[in-house]
């Protein structure tokens, strides 16, 4: 990839106790504090609604707080206008201007930041070709793919070099495998000139593929803060579990702690992990599909429901007697029957114990 020759202004952002009421009692976002370090991709993930894209656009003053502090570097932008932030923002829309070749677009925001026009040329085609447009100068917007016309999108905001960048939603407007490739776009231009990056999505694959840290969004409140690998592995409750990647929710029993060790009961089969802080008492399992075992193993009793072969694995719904579960086996040449009885239980690894609902 070509490197662009920008100055690496990359700034940490900082909420301090921030809330946006929008009317007398709509609250939008309730009492965030959260840090996006410098040169981190940092997602802020969740259902519509949940206060993700405003938190998105008071970064951007495009929404004024309503009570709290933003910092962006060691500079308090809370009442800053969004010209005075240094941060640049990507578009669900693109937001191109139709009549305007790629190269126009690209050094638009330059000519109004006062650049002679030699170099807002010259800095606009650095960008295209760092995001893989070398060549497409003179084409007008429509005569571009729409991946390609969010490549030019991103060549936009990132030719400003701005100490943060801001991605709204920026791949829903794409087909899936589009959205696989521009993903991959973005998070190599991120590492590669070590920006700040908030980005936003209500798509789970998408934040698990790009980001350094996720923040888990609910209710206009952070439900969990972590890694990809941290949220998928350790979810805090159930919302989080179910929300990122999909997690069989099962009821237990905690029937026993042993320092850091809980016993748990499902019907009748007993299982050690983690205890997390929870006491004796009711609680769940939560359970991605692939850390369920079928067939010879201890476990309790299920039928399967349906068996769906896809091609790599096979897919399984089982009836138990506390519902329905999900599980997955790569096993795609022996395949469990419908409506055959069979035992269920937990790879060594996986199951997380979590609070009940």
């Amino acid at each position: 990839m070509v490197q662009m020759k920008i100055s690496n202004k990359a700034a940490p952002v900082n909420f301090v106790g921030v809330s946006k009421v929008f009317g007398r009692n709509v609250v939008a976002v309730d009492d965030i504090n959260l840090t996006v370090e410098a040169g981190k991709l940092v997602t802020l993930l969740g259902p519509s609604g949940c206060g993700k894209t405003t938190t998105l656009r008071m970064i951007a003053g495009l929404e004024m707080v309503t009570s709290g502090q933003i910092l962006i570097g060691d500079k308090d932008v809370t009442k800053l206008p969004a010209t005075d932030r240094d941060v640049s923002m990507v578009f669900q829309s693109y937001a191109l201007f139709p009549h305007m070749s790629v190269l126009e677009n690209v050094s638009y925001g330059l000519g109004f930041s006062g650049f002679p026009k030699p170099e807002a040329r010259a800095r606009a085609v650095a960008g295209l070709e760092l995001v893989g447009l070398k060549g497409y100068d003179g084409r007008l917007p429509s005569e571009l793919s729409g991946g390609q016309q969010q490549r030019v999108a991103v060549a936009r905001a990132l030719v400003l070099e701005p100490q943060v960048l801001l991605f709204d939603e920026p791949l829903s407007n794409l087909d899936a495998k589009l959205r696989r490739q521009v993903r991959e776009d973005i998070r190599a231009i991120q590492q590669d000139l070590g920006l700040t990056v908030v980005y936003v999505t209500h798509d789970q694959e998408e934040a698990l593929a790009v980001s350094d840290e996720i923040v888990v969004m609910r209710d206009a409140r952070i439900a969990q803060v972590g890694t990809p690998r941290e949220l998928y592995d350790a979810p805090v409750d159930s919302f989080v579990a179910d929300f990122i990647g999909e997690a069989n929710l099962i009821p237990c029993e905690v029937v026993a702690i042993v320092g850091d060790t809980a016993e748990v009961a499902v019907d009748n089969y007993r299982y050690r992990l983690a205890s997390r802080g929870l006491p004796t008492g009711p609680a769940q399992l939560a359970v991605r599909p692939a850390r369920i075992m079928l067939g010879e193993c201890e476990g309790f009793d299920a039928t399967i429901a349906k068996a769906t072969y896809v091609g790599v694995r096979m897919e399984y719904s089982l009836q138990t007697s506390f519902g329905s579960i999900f599980a997955v086996l790569d096993d795609v040449a022996h395949p469990l029957k419908a409506n055959s009885r069979v035992k269920v239980g937990f790879k060594q690894t996986g199951p997380v114990l979590i609070p009940p609902n």
